[in-house]
């Protein structure tokens, strides 16, 4: 099986490179602004700029294809630039992979993602998922997890720590009914991710927190 991933530098994608190329039947292509020291034979590193990743998916013809990628209001610079990467830039990647052959998509995106949101964030998330189900692959996993922990590499905002360092104590004020609302470690999104790699089943698929979780339980 070839899997192409997008966003393969940041917190979850680092993590599912290391798990899926665990797996002797399943070869890589993973595409970033930068690379990383990996050392498995079955990983291809691809270091592109944006625009150039539809080019690259096309010539890759991968059986699925995964998006991890994204970024931060703050990054990005604006709401203008944030929705050209967050939603245009994924939107083009999984375009060229269904045109190139690709049946299966897998998106991580966010809790609360809405495309009628009034949160500019959830709004932008929404809209893709939306775009996405309309490309015309057999299906479609959809990853909504809350904040996300784990190591990260940069620096953290002072909100953003402070997120991280309260986050077990805000999940036990969390009622159970709304769980899907509360942190969730980085390497669950990813091993959920992998263990549902070669799914075929036909269909688009929401994955809460607790489906996440449910995934590594069965």
């Amino acid at each position: 099986m070839k899997v192409v991933l997008a966003g393969f530098t940041g917190l979850v994608g680092k993590l599912l490179v290391e798990q899926l190329a665990q797996n002797d039947n399943i070869t890589i292509d993973a595409l970033g602004r930068r690379t990383l020291p990996i050392a498995s034979k079955s990983v291809v590193q691809h270091q592109a700029d944006l625009a150039k990743w539809p080019q690259l998916v096309s010539s890759l013809h991968a059986d699925v294809a995964v998006s991890a990628f994204g970024t931060t209001l703050r990054d990005a610079g604006s709401e203008e630039q944030f929705f050209a990467i967050d939603h245009d830039a994924v939107l083009a990647f999984a375009r060229a992979a269904r045109a190139s052959g690709a049946k299966r998509f897998k998106l991580v995106s966010s809790v609360g993602a809405h495309a009628g949101s009034r949160n500019f964030y959830l709004s932008t998330k929404g809209k893709l998922e939306a775009a996405i189900q309309q490309i015309g692959f057999d299906r479609v996993d959809i990853y909504r997890p809350g904040l996300l922990r784990g190591k990260r590499d940069g620096r953290l905002r002072p909100m953003e720590r402070v997120a991280m360092l309260a986050s077990p104590l805000l999940d036990r004020l969390i009622p159970k009914s709304l769980d899907h609302f509360r942190s969730i470690n980085a390497a669950t999104v990813a091993s959920a991710i992998t263990v549902s790699i070669a799914d075929v089943e036909p269909g688009v698929f929401i994955h809460d927190n607790r489906a996440m979780e449910r995934h590594l339980s069965a």
